[in-house]
């Protein structure tokens, strides 16, 4: 295999999409908790989007070596299933990202490496402790993916004004994860994994999942009802959470489907959060 093969193996071990979005996660939670951080370029800022982005990739690698036998069946076309990267290989690769998200968190007030702390715990136990338990494993992938908020929030020293947007993002991707598990449940049970659909029932997982969205629609609204941010938030959140909502709903017929607009409804509802607060901070 060419040089070139394998360092696209380590890329795609990456998912630099996810990767990617994650940083930009970061870097939204620091401009809705303060705008002028990230206007300032203060270093705290690109220290947390590093390390987002580092223990992210660390994460997808680290979940691809574990994963790598059950990958064979369900995605035949990552990295170390099609012989790109070697187990050994990705794992080594995983743990230099994890270094250097470590590195990049040091510099950070205490709640943002506490933050950080805890989501590479997670991310390292969440395959072999996590993944396979019926609904834990899609509330860890939650968390993780809410806190990027909050990192970013804690590393300007500003948490609350994040937390609506947390409890959204992290609400949706638990849905989300429900849904990726309805579509994997085959692989999932010929690997002996204990997945939410496995244990209670495709369309009975789905409805959880529904209910935890509707959860969490009820909830956004706060920001604009305690003043904190303004009507063009309201005028964004308001169609976000009904792709949103829409989307649990459409996975009933069509799960990768519903889980594409699921998506895209949380992108619209952190555009939401970005515009509220810019509209907010104008004289």
């Amino acid at each position: 295999m060419s040089l070139g093969e394998r360092l696209r193996g380590l890329l795609d071990l990456t998912r630099p999409g996810n990767t990617v979005a994650a940083a930009l996660l970061t870097a939204t939670g620091v401009f809705v908790a303060a705008p002028d951080a990230i206007v300032g370029g203060q270093p705290e800022v690109l220290a947390a989007v590093a390390s987002t982005a580092c223990a992210t990739a660390a994460g997808n690698a680290v979940n691809d070596y574990f994963d790598h036998e059950i990958d064979r069946i369900n995605r035949p076309d990552r990295a170390i299933p099609r012989g790109a990267v070697s187990p050994g290989g990705a794992l080594a690769f995983s743990v230099a990202l994890f270094l250097a998200a470590v590195v990049a968190a040091v510099v950070l007030p205490p709640l943002a490496i506490a933050i950080a702390v805890t989501n590479l715990l997670a991310l390292v136990a969440y395959t072999k402790l996590f993944k396979g338990l019926p609904g834990v494993g899609n509330a860890v992938v939650a968390y993780l993916t809410g806190s990027t908020f909050l990192f970013g929030a804690a590393a300007v020293g500003n948490p609350r004004d994040v937390v609506v947007l947390f409890l959204l993002a992290a609400v949706a991707t638990f849905t989300r994860e429900v849904v990726k598990d309805v579509e994997d449940v085959d692989g999932d049970r010929e690997e002996g994994l204990r997945t939410l659909p496995i244990v209670v029932g495709e369309r009975r997982a789905l409805r959880i999942g529904v209910a935890a969205m509707a959860i969490a629609i009820l909830a956004s609204p706060l920001p604009y009802v305690y003043g904190t941010l303004g009507l063009a938030y309201l005028a964004l959140v308001v169609p976000a959470d009904a792709l949103m909502l829409g989307a649990a709903v459409q996975s009933f017929d069509n799960p990768a489907a519903g889980q594409r607009r699921l998506k895209l409804g949380m992108f619209l509802a952190a555009v939401a959060f970005i515009v509220g607060r810019a509209t907010a901070a104008l004289p």
